[in-house]
Order: structure tokens, then sequence, then C-alpha cells
């Protein structure tokens, strides 16, 4: 098992599934959702409004259309509210729940966005040490998935997630 945090474009991961940061309607959005959209093609929205809603903390998959990757699991983070909402365990379950589908599907390899840290206002430091928490215990468990990778949108996000104790990888 290895988990690595790397500044890179998700979208042109080479990994089995990429995790969009999506909303409850897994409606194209701004930031990472709508980067995803753009790249992964039309198809993605049709597929996405098939298996919608997704309440927040969940987690739903669809092919991954014209991304590298073959899949997309589209997870909904919370909205942050000052912590008091119950935003940590909804976030921890997102993560969680994306690597059940993963896990499901036979997946090997997994790329995260940092979930909730856009529009949802979620601290990037709070949401970073869920983020690798959640995601260092369900890799402890026997199961297909080995890699998870951090894709970090600036050097900022790399930082956090250094700080976590996660391995930056080389070219980051």
């Amino acid at each position: 098992m290895s988990m690595e945090a790397r500044l890179a474009d998700i979208t042109t991961l080479d990994v089995d599934a990429i995790v969009n940061a999506a909303n409850e309607e897994l409606a194209p959005g701004g930031g990472v959702c709508g980067a995803i959209h753009r790249a992964a093609g039309p198809d993605l929205a049709a597929a996405c409004a098939a298996v919608a809603p997704c309440p927040t903390g969940q987690a739903r998959i669809t092919p991954g259309f014209r991304l590298r990757a073959r899949y997309v699991i589209h997870a909904v983070g919370p909205v942050w509210h000052g912590g008091h909402s119950g935003e940590e365990e909804l976030l921890a379950s997102a993560y969680r729940a994306s690597l059940e589908l993963a896990r499901g599907r036979r997946l090997t390899s997994v790329a995260f966005p940092a979930i909730s840290t856009g529009i949802f206002g979620y601290p990037l430091d709070r949401a970073t040490r869920v983020a690798v928490g959640a995601v260092r215990a369900a890799l402890a468990d026997p199961g297909p998935v080995r890699r998870a990778v951090f894709a970090c949108f600036d050097v900022d996000t790399l930082a956090a997630y250094a700080a976590e104790g996660v391995e930056v990888a080389a070219g980051s």
C-alpha cells in the first residue's frame, strides 16, 4: 500500500479512478469538478444524472469516458460550517465511500483531490488530516486498492499533505 502527494492536474493522472469533489446533484460545477467534466466530455454529465443524487458523505461511480482513468468516483464532501455540524465525519465518510466503490470494482489505484477545500470552504489543514487518516485506515485493510494519490492543485496543498507525513512524489 502506498500513499503519495503530487502537484498535478488530476484529470491527467494514469490511475484506475480519479475522485471528483462533487455536489449532491453530481452536476458539472467549477474547480476540480468542472475540470473533470470538461476533460471527460459531455457523456460524463449524462452518466452522473443517471446515478444522482448523492448525499453528503457518500459517493457514486461512473465511467471515465475521455479521461486516462477508467472511472470517476464522485464524492460529496461537506460544506464547512465551523466544524460543529459533523463535517469531519462526513468528510471521512466521503473518502471511505470512494475507496469502497474502488474495492467493489477491484481497482488498484485511486487519485483524490482535496475534497471540500474549494468552494465548500473546509480549512485545508483540517481537511488534509481527515483525508490522510481515512485513506490510511482504509488502505490498511486487505483489498485490491494498493495506491492512493493525493493530486494537489498548488504548492500549499502539497505542503499540507507533506506535513501529514504523506510522501511527496518526485517531480512535484
